[in-house]
């Protein structure tokens, strides 16, 4: 029996609870929560049962709502929303109309959604500035509307096909939330998926180039990041492994046969990588199909059915399960048993296949994320945005853009709008990627930029003017952003846990300000800022230094509440706006009070792994915890339990402050035996005493005042996992 792929073995559950559906004529409403129904119209009576290209999981608790028949009238209530249609009637404005309740406004079908928040779009190629976004799930006036009429359905065998739907048939989803922002997106990963945890080692920074790198070279490069302090977990080998000079007039762009004039020995120089701590992709342009030059016609020829002594091209057809299963098993999974890590997928050759409808990389995205997880490896893809479900795909690479400060002022906001589509990983080319005018300045800024971005990756084009080895520069330079780097790596334990978080909460690690505060109208109005995990706000300066001042200048609006910056501890009052003025070293960075931040040690090499050695930095002000996530960062094990919980948490308590640190919870296997915690104490002028206990057990504590003014550090506190640390602190606060 042949086994099936396993990009064919997806799990769905695409049909309602019947409870929650409602037939009325030739329309079919479902009511998939109080705030989201999904409208059809089928005039031949043929509804869509199958799961669509976004909406998978439709089988949802059903919600109380109240349907009456009047007059040839359907009225449909939920505890938020009133639908009204015209029973037998085509969908229409005057037929089809859903209201907010309980006074807020009324859609009508056809109505364009002027107030909608955006989402993202495809790629940022070749842009040098802002680009028009794709709608949203979001609007402010708090009524989106998803046409999902003219996607695909997947058939009984895991397929894409087309729905053979009647002329003039609708499938429309209503999400009704008004600014109940997160709640929206939790109940779209519920219906669409959720977004998967990532690999722990894809959180740490990363090297990439279009560059003919040698073996030799790529070995050099590595190792002077290693010997500037400068710490990698990545090595990407863009598309010159592959042959490229194939014969006059031949197109190299597609190519699947390893040169061996750069890479002698592929299988050595990836374990070489793999001995450095990298991980590695291959980078992919597979428009061109198979050609007779390569090393694996024969047996792709063979599996087609074809005779190779033809020397016909085997056209690349992703619609075709017979070219697809080859296309994995023959060009693809003998590099993954070489070491191949992830594959870097650079689509950029349109949107048609032979299938009406079907855009090659929304398929393309799909097959290879379920294809690198067929023997129980954590998957993930590295690609461009496919549109509506690619949330389950990250992650995201943006695309080829100019290099410039107007990219650079774009990708704050660009990258955050995107999860108003659920889509939180994006890659961007930090440093930019061609065109454009170099600049120490600019290079520096986007470094800063990309420690806070959900996946910090370094690259540009073949273009020897472009620069982006951190000690490329000059001392300076090299400096902050070796600075920057170790501080992503440093970020790790608590990126990791906001992965877990984007998978169980649908809380993407980077979003708008409104996502938290959306009745503030400030949130709406500050574009260049944004949340990162679930204590930072960021606000990135994307501007030349003033000439004069030798400074930049940025506003950051800061929400009710108190605020500290992350890297200086000053104190910032909450709703207000500031003007900061920032060195080239500053990185406008700010942590709400109650806030707990784990950081794992500052490392010029490595710090990928669950670390023996955390900095625990707490923000005092009001109440507030965090659950530290861990397990073994790269198996699926996690769903089935295996992983530990280390619970953190800061208490007010009379003016003082009890801090705990409680035992790791779960399964311990995947915890250090004993962990160091330098604990960090930010916003306090004095600790006129400080009482810790050990498993209930006083122990002496040895305080370093040296940072007075800005907080005290507690002197390390070893512990086993199984032990509980409370440390009480009698204060005056700064």
């Amino acid at each position: 029996m042949t086994t099936q792929p396993a990009y064919t073995q997806v799990h769905f559950d695409p049909i309602a609870d019947p409870r929650a559906v409602v037939v009325a004529g030739p329309a079919r409403f479902t009511v998939l929560t109080s705030r989201l129904i999904r409208m059809e119209y089928a005039p031949d009576g043929r509804f869509e049962d199958r799961p669509s290209q976004a909406f998978w999981f439709r089988r949802q608790p059903v919600p109380d709502y109240h349907v009456e028949r009047v007059d040839g009238k359907l009225v449909l209530t939920t505890g938020h929303l009133r639908l009204d249609y015209r029973v037998g009637e085509p969908f229409d404005p005057n037929s089809l109309s859903v209201a907010l309740l309980p006074d807020g406004p009324t859609w009508h079908y056809g109505d364009a959604g002027d107030d909608n928040l955006k989402g993202t779009a495809r790629t940022l190629d070749e842009a040098d500035g802002r680009i028009v976004l794709e709608p949203g799930l979001l609007s402010r006036d708090g009524l989106t509307v998803v046409d999902d009429g003219r996607s695909l359905v997947f058939d009984e065998t895991g397929w894409l096909i087309g729905r053979d739907a009647a002329e003039g048939a609708q499938d429309l989803y209503c999400f009704g939330y008004g600014s109940a922002f997160q709640e929206a997106l939790r109940d779209y990963a519920r219906l669409a998926g959720d977004t998967p945890l990532l690999p722990r080692w894809v959180l740490g920074n990363w090297w990439s180039r279009y560059w003919d790198y040698s073996d030799a070279d790529l070995r050099a490069l590595m190792t002077d990041f290693r010997d500037h302090n400068v710490p990698l977990s990545v090595c990407i080998i863009d598309m010159d492994w592959h042959l490229v000079d194939v014969g006059e007039g031949v197109n190299g762009w597609t190519g699947y046969t390893w040169n061996s004039d750069l890479f002698p020995d592929p299988p050595d120089f990836i374990q070489w990588l793999h001995g450095q701590g990298l991980r590695t992709a291959l980078n992919l342009h597979p428009a061109l199909g198979v050609r007779p030059h390569e090393a694996m016609y024969a047996a792709m020829a063979e599996r087609m059915g074809l005779d190779p002594a033809a020397g016909a091209t085997i056209p690349f057809d992703i619609a075709d399960p017979q070219f697809t299963r080859a296309y994995f098993e023959v060009l693809h999974h003998p590099q993954e048993e070489m070491g191949v890590d992830f594959w870097w997928l650079d689509w950029q050759q349109g949107t048609r296949s032979k299938v009406a409808g079907l855009d090659p990389l929304w398929w393309l995205n799909h097959l290879h994320y379920y294809d690198l997880g067929r023997e129980g490896k954590r998957p993930f893809i590295f690609s461009r945005w496919g549109g509506l479900g690619n949330h389950r795909y990250p992650i995201g690479f943006s695309g080829d853009t100019v290099v410039s400060w107007e990219s650079l002022a774009f990708q704050p906001y660009f990258t955050a709008t995107a999860a108003n589509v659920a889509y939180g990983w994006w890659s961007h080319d930090i440093g930019g990627h061609m065109g454009g005018t170099e600049h120490r300045e600019l290079y520096t800024r986007w470094v800063q930029f990309g420690v806070f971005s959900p996946i910090f990756r370094l690259h540009c084009t073949k273009n020897a003017v472009h620069e982006r080895r951190p000690w490329g520069y000059d001392a300076e330079v090299e400096r902050i952003t070796r600075d920057a780097m170790q501080l992503r790596h440093a970020l790790i334990p608590y990126l990791y846990t906001m992965s877990w978080l984007n998978e169980t909460e649908a809380r993407s690690p980077v979003r708008p300000m409104y996502h938290d505060y959306p009745e503030h109208d400030e949130a709406y109005d500050c574009p260049q800022q944004y949340l990162f995990g679930a204590d930072f706000i960021v606000a990135p300066c994307t501007e030349p230094l003033d000439e004069k001042t030798g400074l930049a200048s940025q506003t950051v609006w800061l929400p009710p509440g108190d605020w500290s910056h992350f890297l200086s501890g000053r104190h910032y009052r909450g709703d207000a706006r500031h003007v900061l003025r920032s060195r080239l070293e500053d990185i406008p960075v700010f942590v709400r009070a109650g806030a707990v931040i784990p950081l794992g040690p500052r490392v010029g090499w490595g710090g990928v792994e669950n670390p023996d050695e955390l900095h625990l930095h707490f923000y005092p002000g009001d109440d507030g915890r965090f659950v530290l996530f861990e397990d073994d960062g790269l198996s699926m094990a996690y769903r089935e339990g295996t992983c530990a919980l280390t619970r953190f948490g800061q208490r007010r308590r009379n003016g003082n402050i009890d801090l705990s640190i409680s035992p790791a919870g779960g399964s311990l296997s995947v915890a250090p035996t004993q962990r160091t915690y330098h604990v960090y104490i930010h916003g306090i002028s004095a600790a006129d005493q400080i009482v810790a206990r050990l498993d209930g057990m006083t122990v002496p504590v040895l305080v370093d005042r040296s940072c007075e003014g800005e907080g005290v550090h507690v002197e390390p506190i070893t512990l086993e996992r199984s032990s509980t640390a409370e440390i009480a602190l009698q204060v005056t606060t700064a």
